[in-house]
Order: C-alpha cells, then sequence, then structure tokens
C-alpha cells in the first residue's frame, strides 16, 4: 500500500470505498477498470478494519486505566 493510503483518514476511506461501489453498481467500469478498483477497495477495506483494530485497542487501554 502506498504511503499516501497509510496516511489516509478512515473517513476519507469509506468515502473512497462508496465511490468505488457506487461505479461498480452503476457499471461505469470496464474490465480493466475494474480489477484496479477492486485491488484499491481491498486495500481500503484492510486500512479500515486496521484504523478501528487500532482504535479499540486504544479505547480498551484508556478504559482499563481510568478503572485502576
Amino acid at each position: 500500500m502506498s504511503d499516501m493510503k497509510k496516511n489516509i483518514r478512515y473517513e476519507e476511506a469509506v468515502h473512497r470505498l462508496e465511490e468505488i461501489v457506487e461505479k461498480m453498481e452503476n457499471d461505469e467500469l470496464d474490465v480493466d477498470s475494474l480489477s484496479d478498483k477492486l485491488k484499491e477497495a481491498q486495500q481500503l477495506i484492510k486500512l479500515c478494519k486496521d484504523k478501528l483494530t487500532k482504535t479499540d485497542e486504544n479505547i480498551k487501554k484508556l478504559l482499563n486505566i481510568e478503572e485502576k
């Protein structure tokens, strides 16, 4: 994944995924573009999952600290 993708905000990644899905649903992509967009979507999904996991871990740590 490129550095730009690593630095993209969660909201931006979700928005980009929504754009890709919309183009797919509207048959706006040719076969070559579809393959590229699916690869991009996979990267964006992984990025979103990673960000959510990291945020969840941080929240659990903070809650654990406050309980002590």
